[in-house]
Parts: structure tokens; sequence; C-alpha cells
């Protein structure tokens, strides 16, 4: 089989990524649908029949069928209806001599994207294969656009700021995970930026261009997640994706797993064990290609000792864990996201930014912010809407927006110098609160003639 190359082009890019099964009982048309396919096209196999075809299904995964209506033993019809129950989720091109009104609805019932009447030239049956995957990645977009309007954490687009020791360790082991494919578990208190640290680990993978989709755990019903994730196919034989496969060849970041159901819990552990996933009534496995991140507030090890997480799902998501530091410990970086929150929200609202005094900055950098980078954000928005910093946060005299970043140095004395205190002086116990080294410690001391 030929790869796919620069005669795609013509029928959009969709084609050249795409496995397409010919069905058809005529070796000639098998051929010639092959022939024409092999070189625009990622993967492209052949059956002689429909037992062949469904024997083919049990072990691969399509993007598009192309299927003969007059086979001997059952029409294209038929099989597509029964094919459906058990669990067929690639769109179906009917091809037929014959396109009566009860052939037509039949088809329309039977989820059939596309007729093409024989006989046909090799560019009607590419444009339509063309029409046909473009109808699916387009729904595919919809879907996953609605998703993440949808969303709570619709918000947590963003870049992964900060020059502090805790943030740039954490920003290190990304760069390092970035190429692999193995899951990553990001732990921490709500509001440390675990969604934005998953994108950004997504967005230096290979997988950057396909979808990153975001699942908070927490935020669907219990008798509901499983079709959310897995899909479905109904009573009525309709199918319906799920995040897992909307998110194929991309990356799926759930979030909040401690709050997964078991039943669920038990259904994820076999599809990251065998990257494969059977839709809620179906009878056949789908295979995946899917970038695993997990997240949580919880204590996972906890909940395993308490029964409430499987200790064999967590030890599988658990291969390696970042660990988000809370804003208290990461001190220095609030003068530059307070800069940058400002600037955005003063930009967006249409208002006035406040000023980003020295009063204000320390205030900031003296406060626990129990609810992390996002109670910082939401006080700076509420901020500018409002035209004042909240009393106890108010300060005189200063800076605005992006000129605060000038303070950075300041504010990071007065904190190591907090921390000094509390240590009676003791360097090395102030280094090791503050997630440095004691040559820093020494160093920023020695500039301040301490």
């Amino acid at each position: 089989m030929r790869p796919a190359d620069s005669t795609s082009d013509e029928y959009g890019e969709n084609l050249a990524g795409a496995s397409i099964l010919v069905i058809d009982d005529e070796p000639g048309m098998r051929n010639f649908l092959t022939k024409i396919l092999a070189p625009r096209c990622k993967r492209v196999e052949q059956a002689a029949s429909a037992a062949a075809a469904s024997a083919i299904l049990d072990q691969a995964h399509f993007d598009l069928i192309i299927l003969d209506n007059l086979m001997p033993g059952k029409t294209g019809l038929e099989w597509v209806q029964e094919q459906r129950r058990v669990g067929l989720f690639a769109d179906t091109i009917l091809v037929t001599a014959y396109a009566d009104l009860e052939t037509a609805i039949l088809a329309l019932r039977a989820g059939v994207a596309d007729f093409v009447l024989k006989p046909f030239r090799a560019n009607q049956i590419l444009n339509s294969i063309a029409r046909a995957l473009d109808r699916k990645y387009l729904r595919r977009e919809n879907y996953l656009l609605k998703h993440e309007l949808s969303a709570e954490g619709a918000t947590g687009r963003g870049r992964l700021l900060g020059k502090s020791a805790a943030i740039s360790q954490a920003r290190d082991m990304l760069h390092r995970l970035a190429p692999l494919p193995t899951p990553v578990l990001f732990t921490g208190a709500s509001g440390t930026g675990k969604e934005i640290a998953a994108r950004t680990l997504h967005s230096l993978s290979d997988r950057a261009e396909k979808p990153f989709v975001a699942v908070n755990c927490a935020a669907i019903a219990p008798d509901r997640i499983a079709h959310e994730l897995f899909g479905q196919i109904d009573d009525q034989n309709r199918r319906r994706d799920g995040l897992f496969l909307h998110a194929d060849g991309g990356t799926l970041f759930l979030d909040e797993v401690a709050q997964m159901p078991d039943q669920v819990q038990a259904a994820l552990l076999r599809v990251l064990e065998d990257q494969r996933v059977r839709p809620v009534g179906a009878e056949r496995d789908i295979p995946l290609n899917l970038r695993f991140l997990f997240a949580t507030n919880a204590d996972l090890q906890q909940a395993v000792a308490d029964g409430r997480f499987r200790a064999d799902l967590y030890h599988r998501i658990n291969v390696v864990e970042i660990q988000m530091p809370p804003l208290k410990d990461r001190v220095e970086d609030i003068v530059e996201l307070a800069a940058l929150f400002m600037e955005q929200f003063a930009s967006s609202l249409g208002m006035a930014a406040l000023e980003l005094n020295e009063d204000t900055l320390l205030k900031f950098s003296r406060y626990d912010w129990p609810g992390n980078v996002r109670e910082l954000r939401n006080l700076i928005e509420r901020s500018v809407i409002l035209g004042e910093f909240p009393e106890e946060f108010a300060g005189k005299g200063g800076i605005t927006g992006v000129a605060a970043v000038e303070s950075l140095d300041l504010v990071t004395q007065r904190h190591i110098m907090h921390v000094l205190d509390a240590c009676d002086g003791n360097r090395a116990e102030a280094a090791r609160r503050l997630g440095v080294s004691r040559k820093t410690v020494d160093r920023k001391c020695s500039s301040w003639e301490v």
C-alpha cells in the first residue's frame, strides 16, 4: 500500500488520514476502488463478502465504508442495519445500480452517508468520500466546540506562567513528558492550574494539532457519564459517539477523576489497558489512539484505602505524577500573574486597569490564597468591574498593569525576609520552605546587604 501524497489535496486533507474498507463481491470493483484510494488515504482494505467484512471490523476500526448494495446472501443495507446493532460507528457510502425511494428511506434510517450510482467515474466516488469525511469531522468539531463552551473548565485556557522554582520544575517535567505516550496524573488543590498544565503538555506533544478534550467527571451525572465518555447505541440502533471517540488521535483530560463511579472506573481501566472502547449497548470494541491525562484535588491514596477508588486503576494512571504548587508557595509569581490578569480584564471588559502598587502587591504576597491562581484571577476581574480593590488589598500610589512586574524584586525580598523571620534566621530551613537552594537565599541576602 502506498502512502498518502499530494494527490489527496484536491479532495481535502481528511482523506489523507482516513482508513477505508471496501466491500464488494466483484473483484474488478474492489481492485478499482483500492487502486484509486491507496495513493490518497492512510489505509484501505477490501472484503469480498458481508461475512468477511464483519470479521475485519471485529479486529479494526475504519473511518469510512464503501459498500455495494447487491451482494450474495444479504443486501448491503441489511448488513449495515445488522452491524449498527452490534456497534458500527463508521460512516457508510452505498454503491448501487438502483436508488428507488424505499431504498433511500431505509438507507437514511440505517445512517448511510451517501449514495453513488453505478456506473461511476473515479472523481465521483472520491468527491463522495471527501464530502462524507468533511461532514464527519465537521460534526466532531461542532460537538467538541459545544462541549468546550458548556464545560466548567472552558475558561481553563492560558499559559503556564511564572518563574518560581516550583512552577519551573513542573514546566521542565512537561517538556520531558511531551514526546511520550505515558499517562500523567496532575495533583494539587483546586485552582492551581492543573488543566492549564495539561493543555501545555498537549501543545508540546506531537498531538498538538489533534483535539484536546477536557472532561470534568464531577460535572456529569453518575448515570450519564458512561454514555458521555464511551458513546452508545440506542434502542433504534442510532449511534452516538462519546468523548473518547471524538478525542481519538488527540489527548483526553479527565479532571476530578476521583469522582468517577466505580463501574466507570472498571471500564476506564479496560480502555487504558487495551486502548479499545466499547460503547454502551454495543457488542464490538473500537480501537483508540489517545493520550490520557488525569487530574484530581483529592488524596487518591486515601480514596483507595477507603475503597472509593480502585487500586488497580490508581496504579495505572499514576505512572507519572506532577504536583501543581499552591500560589502561596510561588509568591514570586504573583506580580506577573496579577499584571497579566489586570491587562486581560481591562481589555476584554473595556474598563480602566487598576493600579497594582507596592502596598497592594505586598498584601497579595502575604495572603494565603486558598483558591490559588483561580482566586487571584477572580479577584482581579471583580476589582476591575467594581473599579477598586477590596479594602484588605487596597494600597496607595503606584503603577499600573504590566509595569507592576518591576516590583517583583521588592515582593520577593519581603517574602524571603518574612520566611527567614519565621525560621529565626536559619537560611537552610528557609530555603527548604521556599523550594530553592541555600545558595539562592545566600545570593539574594547578599544583594540586599542583609
